[in-house]
């Protein structure tokens, strides 16, 4: 049996969609640290096996420093954050969230461009996963 140890996530529940993501991502840093790519093929044999490489290069320096260093506007310490409070919605067995005062225009504003932000990196992870399929070929020693 085989199994695949994922670094890049925590103990917990994981949707499919991550999982695959962090999935196809470790057999890249597995490929990289484990199968030494680079003393074993010619890499220089053809265009194709330098694109592959280059391609190779790129995703695995995009997934351990590009991506990691990702920073939201949420991260910021500094940021006061509204607490959350609930209320009875009368006449019903149900709650919903008191809206909190203006002092937390800055919180809001954060966490819009954190929601921005985190469709920007969504795209830029589907991509970065196309573009490792399409060089899956050459993931071999």
């Amino acid at each position: 049996m085989i199994y695949l140890q994922i670094h890049t996530l925590d103990k917990g529940w994981h949707d499919k969609d991550e999982i695959l993501l962090h999935a196809a991502f470790q057999l890249l840093v597995d490929f990289i640290g484990k199968e030494r790519p680079d003393k074993i093929v010619d890499w220089n044999a053809n265009g194709l096996h330098r694109h592959a490489w280059k391609e190779i290069k790129s995703l695995y320096k995009w997934w351990k420093e590009t991506r990691p260093a990702r920073r939201s506007p949420l991260d910021n310490k500094k940021l006061k954050k509204p607490p959350f409070k609930f209320e009875k919605i009368p006449d019903s067995e149900f709650y919903q969230i008191v809206e909190p005062d203006k002092k937390y225009a800055a919180y809001y504003r954060a966490l819009e461009e954190h929601r921005r932000l985190e469709e920007k990196w969504y795209e830029e992870d589907q991509g970065n996963l196309h573009r490792l399929i399409e060089i899956r070929g050459f993931l071999w020693t």
